[in-house]
């Protein structure tokens, strides 16, 4: 029996399903969620999807009305873990990914648990595991699922949009080096499952605020800082810059992609200041200039080669010169 099979069994021995998925919510965790709930419904399952926080503004145009989230209703969350008998970890590694309320609930939950993931180094607290860091998404693999125990045929518009979602944000909209042959053969299938592909992009890529648009072009005329020796640029925002703009979450997600979008660069590092901590995104381009080793050995965060997260408890002045004078040793030219 492959893993697949292994995992559809399960969903069909189990009467109390949870999906869950990792704080701070993008696009693949949302997509991969939603996506796996309604293959597990048109298995006739029923399932709930549990998340830590919400998810930014701009996936919102998503029926996102089957997640319970552990920020507005913790007690929903904590009765649905408690009957559980089955737990989908999705799109993460580790316990301490859903956020401290979440993670006591996950391991003290005594039942069969899956991860599905793409990340590097997962953790050994699952029943099943499928980790494969060379999928583009995780979203990709739940594709996988459906197709490999033998549902293919249960592909359509409901199940293939978020799915599909998930694959585009991941992926920096089919740029990165995770994108394989594979990952468009997905595509092709769900293009020919009824989902429409042009509403996707239209939705993610037309769905700015005039504020968000202000925020983005205050960050990269005022904040933008360029070490040309190491071809690295970096941006900071204090969370009275934040308030300035009316900062809602995601209006950030993008900047680090747009400042590695300049000519010649190397890496981009983006931190905003939230919830008392520096927020840091780390993007790069290319085998040679990883930021997850920068990020898990400085800044309490990991994540893949040429897109990792972390976080600073210094300020934000500390924080950014921490940042510039670790730079020379990781983003040497000789390096």
């Amino acid at each position: 029996m492959n893993i697949y099979k292994q995992i559809e069994a399960e969903i069909l021995a189990s009467s109390s399903i949870v999906i869950t998925s990792h704080k701070s919510a993008d696009g693949d965790s949302v997509g991969c969620s939603l996506g796996l709930l309604h293959f597990i419904e048109k298995l006739g399952k029923k399932a709930i999807i549990c998340h830590p926080d919400a998810a930014p503004d701009f996936l919102y145009w998503l029926d996102t009305s089957s997640i319970v989230l552990m920020s507005d209703e913790p007690e929903k969350v904590t009765e649905a873990f408690q009957k559980a008998d089955l737990i989908f970890c999705l799109d993460y590694n580790s316990t301490d990914r859903v956020g401290s309320d979440m993670q006591i609930l996950l391991e003290s939950a005594n039942c069969q648990k899956i991860m599905i993931d793409h990340h590097l180094n997962p953790q050994d607290f699952p029943t099943i595991t499928v980790s494969e860091t060379s999928a583009s998404s995780t979203s990709q693999l739940i594709v996988e699922l459906i197709e490999q125990s033998g549902h293919g045929d249960l592909l359509d518009e409901e199940i293939g949009t978020p799915l599909y979602l998930g694959i585009l944000t991941d992926t920096g909209s089919f740029r990165f080096s995770s994108v394989q042959p594979r990952t468009h053969e997905i595509l092709a299938k769900l293009l020919a499952a009824g989902v429409q592909h042009h509403l996707v992009h239209e939705m993610l890529s037309d769905n700015n605020t005039a504020s968000r648009l202000r925020l983005q072009g205050y960050a990269m005329a005022e904040k933008l800082e360029i070490m040309e020796d190491y071809q690295v640029s970096v941006i900071s925002l204090s969370k009275e810059e934040l308030e300035k703009y009316h900062y809602k979450k995601g209006d950030t997600d993008s900047l680090a992609n747009l400042a590695l979008s300049i000519k010649g660069m190397r890496a981009a590092i983006v931190f905003t200041e939230r919830d008392g901590i520096m927020k840091i995104s780390f993007r790069s381009k290319g085998k040679e200039n990883p930021v997850n080793v920068m990020a898990s050995e400085h800044f309490n965060g990991g994540g893949h080669a040429n897109a990792a997260g972390g976080m600073s408890e210094l300020s934000v002045v500390e924080t950014l010169a921490k940042i510039k004078g670790l730079i020379p040793g990781y983003f040497s030219l000789a390096h």
